[in-house]
């Protein structure tokens, strides 16, 4: 049976980045011949604190326990066949411990999602680069026998420097057995609701739209549903904010009635799968979106969701999908579609099987 070691930042089931990628295929992996062991950085106890403030000598604590567990990991890494590292091996200092890992590991998969080496770079502060580990992604990328990417702009670039030239854009993805929509599209109830969810490192992107919800709130009636795992405060409109729970995710989600998914154009959006998007499309959501990064291969205008390139365009969809139900049924229905056909477990789960099989073949392949 051919061994895989997982080499992760977070605890399983929690971080939607690990969830909707490589995670809800393990059970597939172990079906098809592999034996797999996950090891994690970070324990549960150190992500529940993670992004609350204080709590500092935790965290040193919880992150001295995520490097002694590393070096445990060093000293077993050759037994197994692959060793699958998920965005980082350790999240400070040098490339110690992910050189350590090329040296020892039999074949390395690297799964790197969003833009995260233009993230860990600060351009006025080579401290600020040493801390956060500024070349362990860049040699990770150029060391890994195969990389897996998350949007074709990343895939370009991983391919342009990987000395295997081995890689590989895979979409995130989704169970649509478990995403189901039970959206009536109608407008029978008091208030249509408006639905973003994501964590605190995005929250910059809801931000982008206060005063889009402000002028909207002028003209339609409307109750905004953050789905996180921080406070969001915003007077002016009707608010419900509800902390992200593995239990209650898909309840929570079936309580919306449009989607949103705002993107701050950048560099680091360039990276970015769509992952919000097709979470709000598998659940038959209509959805609006910025018109930036991998969005727009995801979203065809007014096919399957409405992308956007203004504020003013922002409040023009959402006005109109807030008065027209049939329009949110007739999105929101291809919208599952495309996500059933393109983006569901069913359908990405060959694409994994496949990177795993190449040690065998040994072939060079870039597939964008």
């Amino acid at each position: 049976m051919k061994k895989i070691l997982i080499i992760c930042p977070f605890p399983q089931d929690v971080a939607a980045g690990q969830r909707l990628k490589y995670e809800q295929y393990i059970d597939i992996w172990e079906e098809n011949g592999y034996s797999v062991k996950v090891s994690s950085f970070m324990n549960i106890k150190m992500w529940n604190i993670l992004y609350s403030k204080g709590n500092y000598v935790k965290k040193i604590y919880y992150t001295i326990c995520g490097y002694s567990k590393r070096l445990y990991d060093l000293l077993i890494v050759r037994n197994y066949d692959i060793i699958y590292i998920f965005l980082w091996v350790t999240p400070l200092g040098t490339s110690f411990f992910e050189r350590a890992f090329r040296i020892l590991a039999k074949y390395i998969i690297y799964d790197i999602e969003d833009n995260i080496l233009l993230k860990q770079k600060s351009v006025n502060n080579r401290i600020v680069d040493l801390l956060r580990g500024a070349g362990k992604i860049l040699f990770l990328i150029k060391k890994s026998d195969y990389v897996i990417t998350s949007s074709p702009f990343l895939n370009e670039y991983c391919f342009s420097i990987n000395e295997a030239g081995s890689c590989k854009y895979i979409s995130s993805s989704v169970d649509t057995s478990k995403f189901v929509p039970l959206n009536a599209y109608t407008n029978n109830k008091n208030k249509i609701t408006i639905g973003w969810t994501g964590t605190f490192s995005s929250k910059k992107h809801l931000d982008s739209l206060r005063d889009v919800f402000i002028e909207l709130n002028k003209r339609c009636n409307f109750r905004l549903y953050v789905i996180g795992n921080f406070d969001f405060v915003f007077p002016e409109i009707d608010l419900e904010v509800v902390q992200w729970d593995k239990e209650t995710e898909v309840r929570d989600m079936q309580f919306i009635d449009i989607g949103i998914y705002p993107l701050i154009d950048d560099e680091w959006v360039k990276g970015k799968s769509g992952l919000k998007a097709i979470q709000y499309m598998a659940f038959g959501l209509p959805t609006v979106a910025s018109n930036v990064g991998n969005t727009p291969n995801v979203i065809t205008n007014l096919e399957n969701g409405w992308l956007v390139d203004s504020d003013e365009e922002w409040v023009l969809a959402l006005e109109k999908l807030i008065n027209n139900p049939i329009l949110r049924k007739k999105l929101g229905l291809s919208a599952r579609n495309t996500v059933i056909q393109k983006y569901s477990k069913d359908a990405i789960s060959s694409e994994y099987l496949s990177v795993l099989d190449i040690p065998h073949s040994r072939a060079p392949q870039h597939n964008g």
